[in-house]
Order: C-alpha cells, then sequence, then structure tokens
C-alpha cells in the first residue's frame, strides 16, 4: 500500500541486544551508540515526512531482530493479525508487540500457531484486496494457508521464493519489491518470479529495476511515505536516477542502520488502514 502514511510502530535497538549480534546471524558487530542515533535520525525522518511514529515498549527481548518491526505483525482493515516468525529466537516479539498495537488503539483479530510460520517481510500489500505473500525460508505453507484463512475477504496470492544464498540468508519478498505508488514499484526483476511480474505488469504497474550493483546494498528496499514520496538507504545513486523519469523525484534518505542476513525487512509496520 502506498497512501500517505499517516501512523507507524517502531521499535527502537536496546544497547543489551547488540551483544547477540552473532546469534542472530548479523553480519558484524553493531555498535549501539550509531545505532541508537541512526534510528532517532529514522524517527525524525518519518516525522518530517508528516507521520506520527509511535514507540513500541512492551519489554522483550534479548533479541536485536526487534528492530525490525515490520515482521511479527500484519495489520489489516479489521486489525492486526500475529505472525509467528520463523526464526525462533524472535518467536517471543508478536506477544510483545500484541500489547503495543492494543496500548496504540489496534485490535487484535487473529494469530498463527504451530507449524505456521510467517515473516512480515514476506507480504506486500498490492491494494485494500490483495496481499502477496511470499513462501520461503521463513514463511511455510501453513503460514500461507493460515493468512488466508484470517484474512478471509482479501486475495492472499502466494509466489515462491528465491534459494539465493539458502536459509542462513533469508531473501525475503520484500528484498526486491517495494511499491511507491498504484502504478510504480521498485524491484529486481532477476529475482522475481515470473508470475508476480506478469501481474503486476497486467495492472499496468510501471516497475523501476534496481541495478545489480545495488541490490546487494538494498536498493529495492524503500519505504513509501506517500504516492511517489519514499525513504530510502543512503547511496543506492543509480536507483534514484532510474526513479527521476517516474515522478517519484529523489528519495529522502535514511542510514544504514541494519547489519542483519535478513533482506527487506522495514523498521515500521504499515497498515491498509492507519493504525
Amino acid at each position: 500500500m502506498t497512501a500517505r502514511l499517516r501512523r507507524v510502530l517502531v521499535r527502537p535497538p536496546r544497547p543489551e541486544d547488540a551483544a547477540l549480534w552473532r546469534a542472530y546471524g548479523w553480519h558484524s558487530e553493531p555498535d549501539p551508540g550509531t545505532m541508537a542515533e541512526e534510528h532517532e535520525a529514522f524517527r525524525a525522518l518519518l516525522a518530517e515526512g508528516g507521520t506520527e511514529v509511535v514507540l513500541a515498549e512492551t519489554p522483550h527481548g534479548p533479541d536485536p531482530d526487534a528492530i525490525y518491526a515490520y515482521d511479527p505483525a500484519i495489520v489489516a482493515d479489521a486489525g492486526a493479525v500475529l505472525l509467528r516468525p520463523g526464526k525462533e529466537g524472535r518467536r517471543g516479539e508478536p506477544d510483545a508487540m500484541a500489547a503495543d498495537l492494543v496500548e496504540a488503539g489496534v485490535p487484535i483479530t487473529g494469530r498463527l500457531e504451530a507449524p505456521a510460520l510467517a515473516d512480515g517481510g514476506d507480504t506486500v500489500w498490492l491494494d485494500e484486496r490483495t496481499l502477496l505473500v511470499g513462501r520461503g525460508y521463513r514463511t511455510n505453507d501453513e503460514g500461507v494457508r493460515a493468512l488466508a484463512e484470517l484474512l478471509p475477504d482479501v486475495d492472499v496470492v502466494r509466489f515462491d521464493l528465491p534459494h539465493y544464498h539458502g536459509a542462513g540468508e533469508v531473501m525475503h519478498l520484500m528484498s526486491f519489491l517495494s511499491p511507491l505508488d498504484v502504478d510504480l514499484a521498485v524491484v529486481y526483476l532477476p529475482l522475481m518470479p515470473v508470475r508476480l511480474v506478469e501481474i503486476l505488469r497486467d495492472r499496468e504497474i510501471e516497475l523501476v529495476d534496481v541495478p545489480d550493483e545495488e541490490f546487494e546494498s538494498m536498493g529495492p528496499n524503500v519505504l513509501a511515505l506517500a504516492p511517489r514520496v519514499a525513504l530510502a538507504l543512503e547511496g543506492n545513486d543509480g536507483t534514484r536516477r532510474r526513479l527521476e523519469p517516474s515522478g517519484a523525484g529523489s528519495p529522502r534518505r535514511g542510514g544504514r542502520l541494519g547489519r542483519g542476513r535478513t533482506r527487506g525487512s522495514r523498521f515500521a509496520r504499515r497498515s491498509p488502514r492507519p493504525l
């Protein structure tokens, strides 16, 4: 969904979580001070764009991946569905997020139970009634079926995700797809399922393909603050130049907060309706 982002839930990093960076598969040891500064700057950019920023403060952890607030739940018109993360160390995140969502006035309408697995990074709202779901190492068949059952008024469209570098460096659906408007998306075509490309093209959605050299620096990981207004990682100038002819202009730039092996998980949980 690419409507104006009015309200968003984020979870700031905690210094004590940084010690577990190896256990959670991060590429390198993070500096807690730098992470705190970058997350504060990220929140400031969201607020500058007119978004109300809600902090998730329910105690949870230790878990450095908890900063990826997009993963533990999905929000639909009726309320939030709590997911069941594919990484075992993240299984406590949905309960913590449930408390934060209720505090923010968002009802909980359902949750995934074992053996279902699903990460929010494997889900993309194409419109209010179409949810794209990637079946990969963190989202299994039972998870896709559970989402379809819990969202009966939504067309849940499944795609198999590429193996890429394997289960240790997870490829999410959002690793190569970020909608910026009803007719515009940033993508990395070489890894996209053919049927997904066909669906997007059938809807006459313009696909801005990220240069090969900017996929590794998460060029496709772009957050829509409003139609054709984006928040993107600093750098990736080739992607920015390819976006300019579409009228998206120069994206707002953020830092490089995350160092994990999971691509594409957002630091902000948005929904097809206001949180």
